[in-house]
């Protein structure tokens, strides 16, 4: 049988995504028998959003090249596993059905239009962990793509013993990740910026500075504070600046990475590109864009720390199925502390 159910979706988009959703009552997906070895088919229960579900098909050429219409959004998901491929039952990842999983669809790109803003939901094994006993759907849902982008800016195969970092941004979906991330994984200091209002929320996520970047000039903090940085982490991608200061506080060898954009441009690729082939020798600092990889390995790790309560999601706002445009407009301001969750299902 091939499984139907709701799902939001979205064809043209004059303006913004919000603005060209749409509810179908009964969006088809594909039969069991047409999945593949490595992927399954997931009943969702809780989904978050992130900025990439409107920024790339907003995007006015790569927009209409890398996601088919019409299309639904979301690439985070909880749920449980309802049909695999019948020569499968038990699949690569030791996943089987009836499993409550968590994590979310590989790239978005890999969404093809078929994202997890709908009933029923098809993910590659490789981007899902079991769901550790006593972590909420709700919570494992803000995983996903947040969580993962937060553990690989964190460069953990080469990141020092002990090692200072500076997050600018710590108080969003990546950033309240990321914070805590650096302190499971052993840093010695970390410096997190934020807006007043998010000071408190920084403090108790581990930070051990937090710099409100509304009475502070963070650049001449930088300046102030000299190459001590072994890595930025930069999750707001708003100018130069911050790359710019970064040559004078990290420390030889040390590493900038770029998370969040504040717009998917030609110009903005541009910036990236030269970026990581402009040479150390002038001057540059060790640069890493963080492409989105939701991994199963990365989840089942964040997994076990939330387990242990070493780690937790941040849940600004949980919003129902049918408040899906406004959980989007919410995003979309930018003063979100963490993530934003849909209840999707039961």
């Amino acid at each position: 049988m091939a499984y139907t159910g709701k799902a939001w979706q979205y064809t043209a988009i004059a303006s913004k995504l919000e603005d060209a959703l749409s509810i179908n009552e009964n969006a088809p997906l594909v039969d069991p028998s047409s999945l593949r070895p490595d992927q399954v088919i997931v009943e969702v229960i809780s989904a978050s959003i992130n900025p990439v579900d409107y920024k790339l098909p907003e995007a006015p050429a790569l927009g209409r090249i890398l996601v088919p219409r019409p299309a639904t959004p979301g690439l985070d998901l909880c749920g449980r596993i309802v049909a695999t491929h019948p020569s499968s039952p038990d699949n690569a990842g030791g996943l089987r059905e009836g499993q409550l999983v968590f994590g979310g669809i590989p790239s978005s790109v890999g969404t093809r239009g078929m994202g997890t803003l709908r009933r029923y939901a098809v993910l590659p094994t490789s981007g899902l962990a079991p769901l550790p006993e006593g972590v909420d759907p709700d919570h494992a849902a803000a995983v996903g793509t947040a969580g993962s982008s937060a553990y690989l800016s964190l460069m953990p195969e080469t990141l020092p013993p002990d090692a200072n970092i500076f997050i600018n941004g710590g108080s969003g979906g990546v950033g309240t990740w990321a914070v805590q991330l650096a302190k499971a994984m052993g840093a010695a200091h970390v410096v997190a910026t934020c807006s007043t209002g998010n000071v408190a929320l920084c403090q108790q996520l581990g930070a051990d500075e937090v710099i409100d970047y509304r009475t502070v000039d963070v650049m001449d903090y930088l300046r102030h504070k000299g190459p001590v940085f072994d890595l930025i982490v930069d999750n707001v991608g708003a100018g130069t600046e911050l790359y710019d200061v970064s040559r004078q506080v990290l420390k030889p060898g040390g590493t900038f990475v770029q998370v969040g954009v504040s717009e998917m441009s030609a110009a903005t690729v541009a910036s990236m590109v030269k970026r990581n082939i402009w040479p150390s020798f002038l001057g540059a600092p060790k640069y890493r864009f963080i492409s989105m990889d939701n991994d199963a390995a990365i989840f089942r790790q964040i997994g076990e720390w939330m387990a242990d309560r070493r780690v937790k999601a941040v849940i600004d706002r949980t919003f129902a199925w049918e408040g899906v445009p406004q959980a989007y407009r919410y995003l979309r301001e930018g003063h979100a502390k963490g993530k934003v969750v849909i209840k999707v299902g039961e």
